[in-house]
Order: C-alpha cells, then structure tokens, then sequence
C-alpha cells in the first residue's frame, strides 16, 4: 500500500506538557507501543520491520534529511508477527541499526501523532499528515503540519532532520 506522508520530528524536553496540550484537542489515543524497529542495508531509502505490541509492519520510506516538515513516499505491509519474516530480512540485507522506543499514539482525522522515549537519543513528538488514498493534496498535509508545529511552538532549532537510526548510528561513530 503507497502512502504519502508530510511529517516532522522535533525535540521535547517537557514530552508530558506535550502531550496534555494535544488532550485538548480530543484527539482518539490509539494506545502505547513498545516497538522495536530493526532498520536493513538497502541500497537506496530505508527499509524497516516494526515489531511492537500494537504495531507490526515491513516499511519502505524514501525521505529526504531536512529539518523541519518533509515529505516521505511510503509502501507499507502490515503483518501479524512472525518471527521467520525478520530472519530472512536478515539474511538478505543484515541488521543496519535497530531502535527502541515507547511510543504513544493518538489521532486527529488524518494526523497521527506520536510521543516517543527513545533508548538512547531522549524525548520527541513526531506528526504525520497522511494521505492513504490519494484525497489530500500535499499543500494541506503540510498545512496540517505547519498547524500542529504551531500549536506545540515547535522551535526551528528543535526540528529533528535524521530518523532516529541515523541518529543512533551517529552515536556509535567515534
């Protein structure tokens, strides 16, 4: 399934004051997640299997590294899990990096919002405007994150521009 993201990740160092400003909005909390996301050599893009107690899916995303909202073209497979996808995915391509995380998660219509611990890096809010269908035009999912960055006064300096596993695989480097 092909899906069209425009998200951004940005720093939080109060993630719980986050959180319970986006409370009063409403917004349907899906649950917290522990997820696990192993990351694979790929040639071109990023290529990982989230394993998690809500989420289980094989993600391919292309995305450029740019601080602020970015556009990212996804193929998304769910999965039930299994523990013979992630060994032939190793055995093709080798582990990358793997990361681990809590994660929460709500929704607002098409927004989804995560508030991530990531073992490792810290605290972060991550939204995503999506578009499953090919119905919303680029220019409102970014408006939809244009909105939101407001509304939790994202600072241009806490933008984050790297997935979290490449800022965990810039950690390991000397």
């Amino acid at each position: 399934m092909a899906t069209l993201n425009f998200e951004f990740k940005a720093k939080a160092t109060d993630i719980n004051a986050l959180e319970e400003k986006l409370l009063t909005l409403d917004p349907k909390y899906i649950g917290e997640d522990n997820q696990v996301d192993t990351y694979f050599n790929v040639a071109t893009g990023r290529l990982k299997l989230r394993e998690g107690n809500i989420e289980n899916s094989l993600i391919y995303y292309e995305r450029i590294n740019t601080a602020g909202a970015k556009q990212s073209d996804i193929l998304l497979y769910h999965h039930s899990p299994d523990k013979a996808l992630k060994d032939i995915l190793i055995k093709l391509h080798g582990v990358k990096v793997v990361v681990d995380k809590k994660r929460k998660i709500y929704f607002i219509d098409n927004v989804k919002f995560h508030f991530d611990k990531v073992e490792g890096l810290g605290t972060f809010v991550e939204v995503e405007a999506i578009d499953k269908d090919g119905n919303i035009s680029v220019e409102k999912l970014k408006d939809q994150c244009s909105y939101y960055a407001a509304f939790f006064n994202i600072e241009t300096s806490d933008y984050i521009a790297f997935s979290y596993s490449d800022l965990i695989l810039e950690k390991k480097m000397p």
